[in-house]
């Protein structure tokens, strides 16, 4: 069983527990999932199994969509509802500002990582110091709000906000800053992802359908191949000549393309098939002697 189920996680798993129960209900040791998401968040959380964990960190670089609920007026430890009240103050739910100061938001931007976070420093994570009550002082981060859309206001003191980001964003230091920015403070009362790379909401099952599927020997019927996990990728088609040079890890000269993108260059990622339309892996673009040429990124050749 080679491929990605796309878990609905619920409220109360941990990404930990996820992988823990698709491992025990599919009885396969090879699962991994791709990027954490916190016990009080729900939606999409990718899990590979076989050699489709190999994609894992693949599909965790991929762009993410979030539909997050922001109140303001209150300050939390870690930034969500989870944590104890760091102070509150009173909101001016002035609609215009609001919005003026969520579109501020949008594009590239510094971010600082919350104490209650998995980021280590000097081999330990910050929530593991948080908890011994320390704090210290951490890096930013570049990250990217590619949109951010208000779906409602919600007063006294609540907006409903779709966040499309770059891998790294923190949703609830996002929900922070915003809070800061319109001077009340904020936090991230709910989080759901709805959206990771190629796999989104839609076709998300739940744990307890895995398991029924499962005893109905079905499991593998709600399995996402790795080609559709990889969809969004440049392609490139090699010649049945250069198939044994392919399927040994060879580089491939452009001229031995039968299809590829309409553009491209050196450091692309592309994904690689044979001649006869068979997955081999992702390869990256390279230029030698002013010629295109791929190389070796990640093989994933079925046996």
């Amino acid at each position: 069983m080679d491929g990605i189920f796309n878990i609905y996680k619920e409220k109360g798993f941990t990404s930990h527990d996820v992988v823990a129960i698709v491992r025990r209900t599919i009885h396969m040791k090879k699962v991994g999932h791709t990027g954490t998401l916190d016990p009080d968040a729900e939606g999409v959380l990718p899990v590979c199994v076989g050699k489709a964990t190999k994609l894992s960190d693949v599909i965790m670089d991929g762009r993410k969509s979030y539909r997050a609920m922001l109140r303001l007026g209150t300050t939390t430890t870690t930034e969500d509802a989870s944590g104890e009240v760091l102070e509150t103050k009173e909101v001016d739910f002035n609609e215009d500002r609001i919005r003026e100061v969520v579109a501020s938001f949008i594009g590239k931007l510094e971010q600082v990582p919350p104490m209650y976070s998995a980021v280590k420093v000097n081999g330990k994570k910050l929530y593991e110091l948080a908890r011994e009550g320390k704090e210290i002082e951490r890096k930013s981060r570049t990250i990217e709000v590619y949109d951010i859309r208000i779906r409602q206001f919600l007063p006294p003191d609540r907006v409903e906000i779709d966040v499309d980001c770059s891998k790294g964003t923190y949703i609830r230091t996002l929900c922070s800053d915003i809070g800061k920015a319109l001077g009340c403070g904020g936090h991230m009362a709910e989080l759901l992802r709805t959206r990771t790379g190629a796999f989104s909401l839609e076709n998300a099952i739940k744990l307890e359908e895995l398991k029924a599927l499962e005893e109905q020997e079905k499991a593998e019927e709600a399995l996402l191949t790795m080609e559709e996990a990889l969809k969004d990728f440049p392609v490139v088609k090699v010649s049945e000549k250069s198939a044994k040079f392919l399927y040994n890890g060879g580089k491939i000269q452009e001229r031995f393309f039968t299809e590829k993108p309409a553009s491209y260059k050196e450091g692309d990622i592309v994904v690689a098939y044979d001649h006869e339309n068979n997955l081999v892996g992702l390869y990256e673009m390279k230029k030698e002697n002013e010629n295109f040429l791929i190389k070796p990124y990640k093989m994933l050749i079925k046996e």
